[in-house]
């Protein structure tokens, strides 16, 4: 009996984390540049005396769905659509260089070309900073060059991007990192200009797959009250 609740309760916990998983895709499928994030699981034995038959099943992050998403042009001088496996290098909020394939770009009260969460957009020597009241272009090599009034357009900066050779990590702030340091700009990467990519996630697998894990869930949970059953009535026959 406490095997088939040990896995019922592990099948559940993994049908639980799976939803949230899900759930997180599906709240992200307007979000340009937006990468699904994949599941799976391991099964790790307990460790102890007596327990070698017990398996717990853990969460295992085998990384995110790669497919670029939909490009669609907004004719918006300041966004960017990476092409290929580019990525744009911006400063997280702990400092670090973190990538990102969400490139719509806007420039802050300081003068900064920033995200639109407000995170600092990198270029090759750091920083960007943009006059106000400019008229900013982006070349598809990443060179921004702006103009103020009739003046001719002058060149102010370059986006860092990157081609990571291996899958990058997601942390916690959906910002994407190597796992050996920052990576150098690639003078090959390009972007498309006056265009934004969207999201890779499909509303509707995602609320067939969240239908599936629930209903998956449901058996999990009817397992357990099963095995409560079969508890109560071996405890009756030993008690008579």
């Amino acid at each position: 009996m406490d095997r088939m609740i040990y896995l019922s309760m592990a099948g559940a916990k993994a049908t639980m984390q799976r939803q949230d998983v899900l759930a997180h895709n599906l709240a992200n499928a307007s979000t340009p540049g937006f990468r699904a994030e994949m599941t799976a699981f391991r099964a790790v034995p307990v460790q102890g005396s007596g327990a070698s038959t017990r398996v717990y099943a853990l969460e295992s992050t085998p990384g995110y769905n790669a497919e670029p998403g939909a490009v669609q042009a907004t004719g918006r001088n300041l966004d960017v659509a990476l092409k290929g496996n580019g990525w744009l290098a911006v400063q997280g909020l702990d400092g670090t260089e973190a990538y990102t394939r969400a490139g719509a770009l806007d420039v802050n009260a300081d003068g900064v070309l920033v995200t639109k969460t407000g995170l600092t957009v990198l270029g090759d020597g750091g920083p960007i900073n943009v006059s106000t009241n400019a008229q900013v272009q982006i070349a598809p090599d990443g060179t921004l060059s702006a103009a103020v009034g009739q003046a001719k357009p002058q060149t102010i900066g370059k986006l860092k991007l990157v081609t990571p050779e291996a899958p990058l990590q997601r942390g916690d702030d959906g910002l994407f990192r190597a796992a050996d340091g920052d990576l150098p700009a690639d003078p090959n990467a390009r972007v498309q200009g006056g265009a934004l990519e969207g999201s890779n996630v499909s509303p509707v697998e995602t609320m067939i797959a969240m239908i599936a894990a629930a209903r998956q869930f449901e058996q999990q949970m009817k397992m357990m009250h099963s095995a409560q059953e079969k508890e109560q009535s071996a405890a009756k026959l030993l008690s008579t």
